[in-house]
């Protein structure tokens, strides 16, 4: 099975998957949660929901990493001002925390 064959088939599953599934929700309503979900607010339920919703969305999964990745690397800059911003940390992302530092 080709990549391209793979990748369709991987988003036709996840199209059936959010329309059919019961109580499913949208990647738009994931991104609404990722906060509540990292700071263990969601109950159970909606906890189950969105993180049957991660196995099934390879975006979300990627979001969530990034979204991960970037507090941390804000947390890191507030708490070591000082300390080198690492390489690969995108020259837009390090201008976003400067101007959150400043307000």
């Amino acid at each position: 099975m080709t990549h391209v064959h793979k990748a369709g088939l991987r988003n036709w599953l996840k199209g059936i998957m959010l329309k059919r599934v019961h109580r499913m929700i949208t990647c738009e309503e994931f991104e609404d949660f990722v906060l509540s979900y990292l700071d263990g607010e969601l109950p159970y339920r909606q906890r189950s929901v969105f993180e049957w919703h991660m196995k099934v969305c390879r975006e979300c999964r990627d979001y969530l990493a990034a979204y991960q990745r970037a507090t941390e690397l804000g947390q890191a800059v507030l708490l070591s001002p000082h300390e080198p911003v690492p390489e690969d940390v995108p020259e837009d992302l390090i201008k976003a925390i400067l101007d959150a530092r400043t307000r």
